[in-house]
């Protein structure tokens, strides 16, 4: 869920506007926004340092993919430097991320089409509609970025995949205000996993996960498995029921456990 990366260099010129709690540089085009955080990270930029792009050239997503922008997508990274309790709990940011992610693409509404799927993809109609990719790095003064992308008005063409856009929940899709809600939303539930620890985060993120029982299929390290949806663990983990016995999951791909859901849902989302 968390992955070491190298930043690569950049040389966009953008604008940056200060909210609450952040610092939030606009860009009209960045290669990536999470490589320009990567960079700035490392060349010792402070907590709470946001980069938003209308347009990427080279976005990329978990697992080393490339990512197709469609355009009027969201393309949002946060750079975030995580105190002594936090690093305690390195996996609790993608859980952290998610709920932060889910709210803000809701914006008010809550409703069984919009779900979270372990451990911090957005679903809506089971179809893919937003992603989450966290690195980690910094050695001795340690970074976070978090990378948030979603297909807002449009999504990737992909064939033999069907995915799911933001227009299809809500009219309010400019990049810019689903970016800011999303930074409101990670500054709330960061405060929450500091007063209150991981079981806080762990209970909201069930609040808006898929239910429990959906049958899910987990594929990855080579292991396959099938099972239904039993929770997640104290530490995050993918709680799946096979037939009584439940297994523990760390890592690998998600998928719902119908196939015919399988070839709408595991597309990709826009990239960071």
């Amino acid at each position: 869920m968390i992955s070491p990366r190298t930043p690569e260099r950049s040389s966009a010129v953008g604008h940056e506007v200060r909210l609450p709690g952040w610092r939030l540089a606009c860009f009209d085009e960045l290669p990536s926004t999470s490589d320009f955080c990567l960079r700035k990270a490392e060349e010792g930029e402070e907590d709470a340092l946001a980069v938003l792009a209308l347009h990427q050239t080279s976005p990329r997503g978990s697992r080393g993919r490339l990512w197709t922008d469609p355009g009027d997508s969201l393309a949002l990274s946060a750079l975030i430097r995580p105190d002594a309790a936090e690093r305690k709990q390195p996996g609790a940011w993608a859980f952290i991320a998610a709920l932060a992610f889910y709210d803000a693409l809701s914006n008010g509404r809550s409703s069984s089409r919009l779900r979270i799927k372990w451990p911090n993809d957005i679903v809506l109609d089971g179809r893919k509609m937003a992603g989450i990719l966290v690195e980690a790095g910094g050695g001795p003064r340690p970074w976070l970025v978090i990378g948030f992308g979603a297909n807002l008005v449009a999504s990737p063409a992909i064939s033999g995949r069907k995915l799911a856009c933001l227009a299809e929940w809500s009219a309010s899709c400019a990049p810019r205000s689903v970016g800011e809600r999303v930074l409101a939303a990670l500054t709330h539930w960061r405060q929450v996993f500091q007063a209150q620890g991981f079981a806080a985060i762990r209970a909201g993120w069930l609040d808006r996960s898929l239910p429990v029982g959906a049958p899910l299929v987990v594929n990855g390290g080579g292991h396959y498995s099938e099972g239904r949806f039993a929770g997640i663990g104290e530490d995050g983990e993918l709680l799946l029921d096979c037939n009584g016995r439940v297994e523990r999951v760390i890592t690998g791909e998600v998928l719902y456990g119908d196939p015919t859901v399988n070839a709408l849902e595991t597309g990709r989302a826009a990239g960071h």
